[in-house]
């Protein structure tokens, strides 16, 4: 059974402050995490969908991507990545690793409460 968890692997305090605001009002809960190791052992327990900063590189987010696209009990859990628009290649690299959606930083911020609210 899928829980009501959200995995978030980032550091950017403006984030983490609206994604646990968008999280409580959809009644979901949320993990920060920011390490690579933590967000795949968070992982395992089979959250709805996991948030990457694409910009947070002490997470080593492709790597990371990787690592939880390759892992059965991970590889199906939805990953969402967001980014600043202008970073292109790493748009395309997120994707080629496997990363379900990836999107610019202004839209994420701008629809995390329907996104959550989808999860509910």
């Amino acid at each position: 059974m899928q829980t009501r968890k959200v995995i978030a692997v980032l550091s950017d305090l403006m984030f983490t402050v609206k994604i646990q605001d968008a999280a409580k009002r959809a009644g979901l809960e949320v993990a920060f995490v920011t390490s690579p190791d933590n967000a795949v052992a968070q992982a395992r327990e089979n959250p709805r969908l996991i948030i990457l900063d694409l910009n947070f590189a002490a997470a080593a987010p492709l790597d990371l991507i990787r690592k939880l696209k390759q892992e059965d009990a991970t590889a199906k859990i939805p990953l969402l990545a967001f980014v600043s628009h202008v970073e292109a290649d790493l748009i395309q690299a997120a994707r080629n690793n496997g990363c379900d959606k990836v999107i610019a930083r202004s839209a994420f911020s701008q629809n995390l409460r329907a996104i959550l609210s989808e999860l509910a």
